[in-house]
């Protein structure tokens, strides 16, 4: 999905209902990522940040926390090919997550990137609308995805919407 299509209405975003939108570039997960991670969130259990100690470990070496790994989803979301939403918006929200699950990890060095289905569209109110997508992080050469998150993403209009 390299080529980009830019939908306009919230009608045609309807229509992409239960489709893959989107699929970003690889980017690396270094260990100076994962370091960063660490001191910025005080979880500095030793898989992530010790390369000797982990290495004893069923993971062979270092891995991305998975909170890292899901916090890549708006970079990712962002900078995705595809069909890019730009309906006018005002602000758009991250208003929560349904799922999230790590069915593998992230070693220090590999890359991922992130393919987006847009689960569904519906009207919040007069002024909003609220996205459900499906975020699947794969990490390259691996048999699993590196997390899947079902995503709730609020977009706010100036105006009122029309039906």
């Amino acid at each position: 999905m390299s080529q980009n299509i830019s939908i306009t209405t919230i009608q045609a975003l309807k229509e992409l209902e239960g489709r893959e939108i989107g699929l970003s570039d690889w980017v690396e997960i270094d260990q100076a990522r994962i370091n960063q991670f660490a001191e910025a969130t005080g979880d500095k259990q030793f898989i992530h940040i010790d390369a000797d100690a982990a290495a004893g470990t069923f993971f062979g070496g270092t891995v991305a926390h998975g909170y890292l790994t899901l916090s890549l989803i708006p970079m990712l979301d962002r900078e995705r090919s595809g069909i890019q939403i730009d309906l006018g918006e005002r602000m758009i929200v991250n208003y929560g997550l349904n799922r999230v699950r790590f069915p593998s990890p992230v070693p220090s060095g590999s890359r991922v990137r992130l393919r987006t289905q847009l689960n569904s569209v519906e009207q919040v109110d007069e002024t909003a609308i609220q996205l459900t997508q499906l975020q699947t992080i794969e990490a390259e050469g691996a048999d699993k995805p590196a997390c899947v998150a079902e995503t709730i993403t609020r977009l706010y209009f100036d105006n009122e919407l029309t039906a």
